[in-house]
């Protein structure tokens, strides 16, 4: 008999490799924008030729608006109740997503300087402070009410292998798409449609596809979040502000755009950055021990240890030059690095939820994953913004035939030097993170008290 029961439990939390593809389309498909949106930056200076400054600007002032959506997004989908579920219907803001990112990468080059800033700045808004915000906010949410726990873990690790394949498959192919169509403002809006439209099917997939099932609301008795539930979370949780530092700082550094730069300037070939995306796949199987490292030692864990070899890798950027090898090897490092990170943060969102649950207060999934998303989004900005400040401090035109001593050299520097000390930094930061050491007694207590309150109604 208990045989039988241990064998209906395993057969209940398999997967299967269908559902891991239906489950991260969507993310294979936002993980294609963010890296896309890593151009935005060359692409507005050195095709629009709109002033480095500027565009930072414009991404810097967008980060208001998004401080004010995300928060709002968040409370949204936690009081959200429909026949499709709470997060679910969110999924559609995918499409949106996609047809801005085309638009603002379709800027007419005969337009004013003005007009075009104008223009970067309402799609830029559209795409990241509404579409991009209600997809943070309803990820967690959606995925703890269509999986079970052990399920969640197996679809964020070896789910993490498809989504850091399609990855590297978009850090291979684009440069030398880019080197090929990108030559023109046309050629750019060619170039993001013929990406848009496959990434926007890809995207629908688990709308269409993955149903809600289960309820983790037992101990709310139905009750709606509160506006002053928000502020309850951020003055209890101190958790999901340090994993919110975290997911800045990691945004900060994968999101500034200098590897473009780095490869034009100094290693003087655009087209040898697919080398580098190539040379990341064989950091791919590290995501199979995910679960039982896992287990072994922490999520958190896992992450702390990632950014310090993060970090070394950075060091080989740091003094590699145009020494192709020591940058493969930097590329390895840091890409093996940043696999917890960028692949498991939602196991972490949930544990705070779990202890918000545990002091009393509403899980508040989408909460939370609009805090961590307004980080992401903030360090994105922050960091492609810092970009073109930076360069502009030292004189960067947008010409190859001009760029100054100083531009290499602060290329150079974020190539290497400021993304070691920061991800440090990070690290450290993270020792601060203790809920992985009161997970077994926080659960326990949480499912004790679901099962009173189901008993009860």
């Amino acid at each position: 008999m208990e045989e039988a029961k241990k064998t209906k439990k395993n057969r209940d939390d398999r997967i299967g490799f269908g559902g891991l593809l239906l489950w991260n389309s969507r993310q294979i498909s936002t993980t294609m924008f963010v890296l896309l949106s890593g151009f935005l930056m060359i692409y507005c200076t050195d095709t629009l030729k709109i002033p480095a400054a500027m565009v930072s600007m414009i991404l810097v002032v967008s980060k208001v608006l998004d401080g004010v959506t995300d928060m709002f997004a968040g409370f949204i989908v936690d009081r959200t109740e429909t026949r499709w579920g709470k997060a679910r219907p969110y999924e559609i803001f995918i499409i949106g997503l996609w047809i801005c990112t085309w638009l603002m990468f379709s800027c007419p080059t005969g337009w004013s300087t003005t007009v075009k800033c104008v223009w970067i700045f309402v799609m830029y808004a559209l795409v990241n402070s509404i579409c991009q915000t209600f997809l943070n906010a309803s990820g967690t949410p959606y995925v703890v009410r269509a999986y079970k726990e052990k399920q969640i873990v197996k679809l964020t690790s070896y789910g993490s292998i498809i989504t850091m394949l399609a990855a590297v498959i978009f850090n291979v192919t684009f440069p030398t798409m880019m080197a090929k169509v990108a030559t023109s403002a046309a050629g750019w809006s060619k170039l993001v449609l013929m990406i848009a439209i496959p990434a926007t099917a890809i995207g629908v997939l688990r709308m269409i596809f993955v149903k809600e099932k289960y309820n983790v609301d037992a101990t709310t008795n139905g009750e709606k979040v509160r506006v002053k539930d928000i502020g309850a979370v951020l003055k209890t949780n101190k958790y999901i502000l340090i994993i919110a530092l975290m997911t800045l700082v990691f945004n900060f550094v994968t999101n500034m755009g200098v590897q473009v730069y780095y490869f034009t300037y100094i290693v003087g070939n655009v087209g040898l950055m697919g080398v580098l995306a190539a040379s990341q796949v064989i950091s791919l199987p590290l995501a199979l021990a995910f679960p039982k490292l896992i287990a072994k030692f922490s999520t958190i864990n896992l992450m702390i240890a990632g950014f310090l070899i993060s970090a070394v890798g950075y060091l080989f950027n740091a003094i590699a030059g145009a020494n192709m090898p020591l940058l493969i090897i930097g590329a390895i490092l840091t890409g093996a690095g940043t696999v917890p990170a960028s692949m498991l943060i939602s196991l972490i969102i949930i544990e705070c939820a779990d202890f918000n649950e545990w002091k009393g207060i509403p899980r508040m999934e989408g909460t939370m994953g609009s805090i961590n998303g307004l980080a992401q989004k903030i360090g994105a900005a922050v960091g492609t913004a810092s970009l073109g400040f930076l360069l502009s401090m030292v004189g960067y035109t947008g010409d190859a035939a001009t760029i100054s001593g100083g531009a290499v050299t602060m290329i150079k520097l974020l190539y290497g030097i400021i993304p070691m000390i920061l991800y440090i930094l990070t690290a450290l930061t993270l020792k601060g993170y203790k809920l992985n050491k009161m997970m077994p007694q926080i659960k326990a207590d949480n499912e004790a008290r679901r099962a009173e309150a189901a008993k009860n109604k």
